[in-house]
């Protein structure tokens, strides 16, 4: 099956010498609900740019759902939808006119019925008729949504689409993009909010100063980089050759990073030869912020 979305060594160097891109590849299939993440400046805009055609790379090349955005890019454009992280709209339209008119950009017709389900499943009926500089700053990113979507493209990128925005909508938001993915569409959603990342999307790239740091699915990447996690109140000092493992002490409270359980054993059976109590023992939950902590310190 044709990937839906394939990234072949981009390489983005601009004019002033900064390559902001270095050579990242990596395919996203069909169906797929895939997170690219990193910290600012770690390249992700700069490749959505690349994706949407609204930048060209140096070299290297991208295709969305077999159509290289360059060379076929009438074609690419039709079959991906972008939220872009700045808030973008028409101040002289209402939100039904605005949408109405991004149908006209993709050339269609009859579009009413789509429009009207995007307006309800996204919380803008009773802003339908109101004009788009008077909404809120949450509802103009649900209306950039709506724009994203009124091709009913196959391929969604959502670049940073709840920031700033209440709980009401990004709970509203995430179920329909569910409901989208479900039938089908392939989802890629940039996100500082990693519990989003972690709860929605089944693989997950990372990205670090314009370069592939991480690309696995979300469970092997929470067992294999975070490993297991013990905190331990301990009545004593932790032995040196158990320090090898510490990530953090607070009055008692130590935090190891272990391998697997039979480490936890060693560490047992050292505390108990020190002489050093055990008050209390827990294993914490590993969650993706952990792991992405350590891909971006490592």
């Amino acid at each position: 099956m044709t990937p839906a979305l394939r990234i072949q060594n981009a390489v983005k160097t601009y004019a002033n010498g900064f390559t902001a891109l270095k050579g990242v590849s990596f395919d996203v299939q069909q169906g797929e609900f895939f997170a690219l993440l990193g910290p600012n400046g770690a390249g992700k805009t700069t490749l959505i740019s690349a994706m949407a055609g609204l930048s060209r790379l140096t070299s290297g090349n991208i295709q969305v759902m077999g159509h290289d955005v360059v060379h076929d890019a009438y074609a690419a454009r039709m079959s991906l939808g972008v939220v872009p992280q700045e808030l973008v709209f028409d101040p002289f339209f209402s939100v039904r006119e605005a949408l109405q008119f991004q149908s006209g950009y993709f050339g269609l017709k009859n579009n009413d019925d789509w429009i009207d389900e995007i307006i309800v499943s996204l919380g803008l009926a009773d802003k339908a008729g109101t004009n788009t500089r008077n909404l809120s700053g949450g509802m103009k990113r649900r209306v950039m949504v709506a724009q994203a979507l009124v091709h009913r493209p196959p391929v969604i990128v959502l670049d940073e689409p709840t920031a700033g925005v209440d709980v009401e909508l990004r709970q509203s938001l995430w179920a329909f993009v569910e409901t989208l993915n479900r039938q089908g569409h392939t989802i890629v959603l940039t996100t500082h909010y990693l519990e989003e990342a972690q709860s929605l999307c089944s693989r997950i790239a990372m990205m670090k100063q314009g370069a592939l740091v991480a690309l696995d699915t979300t469970e092997h990447l929470l067992h294999a980089e975070a490993g297991l996690r013990v905190e331990l109140l301990l009545d004593g000092a932790l032995p040196e050759n158990l320090r090898q493992w510490q990530q953090a002490a607070d009055d008692g409270n130590v935090l190891l990073r272990l391998d697997d359980y039979e480490q936890l054993a060693f560490v047992l059976q050292t505390l108990k030869y020190a002489g050093v109590k055990v008050k209390h023992l827990s294993l914490p939950e590993t969650d993706l912020e952990d792991v992405f902590v350590q891909m971006m310190h490592r």
